[in-house]
Order: structure tokens, then C-alpha cells, then sequence
């Protein structure tokens, strides 16, 4: 019974995980990029761009698999995507805004105390596609 009972218990946390709201007020926010950064739950960088850059950066997020805009578009100067992981539905939020001629981008993950840099690998491999892109 008590076996049960924790197998209960993990695959409703599961269901929690994968089916949990996730509410555009709370993650489509200001990402606050000063510098770049790398930290245990996530990533912020900033680089130069503008429109063109946003819309390009947009075209590469979304071929990314697992991933979809949660709200916003390029046209708004802001945008946040969901990128859920393979197996378990682990959501990660990526919010990227225009400034004045930079690119602001702040990935981070809802759940855990670490991301174990999927959230900078993530980025960074956008960010190496955008440069190569633009050459």
C-alpha cells in the first residue's frame, strides 16, 4: 500500500510538471540584462542587434524542438518561449527583448535550484547560429 501511495505521489509531481499553468505575466517580463551572466538556474546575455537580429534569433528559437511562444512577438519588442525537456516536460522559459541597438536575452527554469547549463547551452547555441547566420 505504501508502495502505491509513493507511486502515486511521483506520477501526480509529474503530471504537475508537464501540465502546470504557466501564466505570461509572471515569465514575459522585462528580462533586467546588465551583464552577461551565468547562473545555476539559468543564463542572461546581451548582444548587439536589432529588428532584423529579433526576427532572425525568432526563426531559430522556434526550430528548436519542445519550444513555443508562450506570449509576445518581435513586432512587441518582446518575446518569452517555453522549451520543455525530452523526457521528463521540465519547462524552461526564455524571454528576449529589444533595447536601444542590443538584444536582451534571460533563460531560467521554473523548477529544481539548478538547470545543469541546459538553459546556457541552449543560448549560446542560438546565439552561434545567429552570428553564423549573419556572415
Amino acid at each position: 500500500m505504501f508502495f502505491w501511495l509513493i507511486v502515486l505521489v511521483v506520477v501526480a509531481g509529474l503530471a504537475w510538471i508537464r501540465l502546470a499553468p504557466s501564466d505570461p505575466e509572471v515569465w514575459n517580463v522585462d528580462p533586467k540584462v546588465t551583464a552577461d551572466q551565468d547562473l545555476a538556474s539559468g543564463v542572461r546575455r546581451r548582444i548587439p542587434g536589432g529588428e532584423d537580429s529579433f526576427e532572425a534569433l525568432h526563426r531559430i528559437v522556434l526550430e528548436t524542438p519542445r519550444t513555443e511562444v508562450l506570449a509576445g512577438s518581435p513586432g512587441d519588442g518582446r518575446v518569452t518561449y517555453i522549451t520543455r525537456s525530452l523526457w521528463m516536460g521540465f519547462p524552461d522559459y526564455t524571454t528576449v527583448q529589444q533595447g536601444e541597438g542590443s538584444l536582451e536575452l534571460y533563460a531560467r527554469q521554473r523548477f529544481g535550484t539548478s538547470d545543469m547549463g541546459v538553459n546556457k547551452t541552449r543560448v549560446d547555441d542560438w546565439l552561434s547560429r545567429l552570428s553564423a547566420a549573419a556572415e
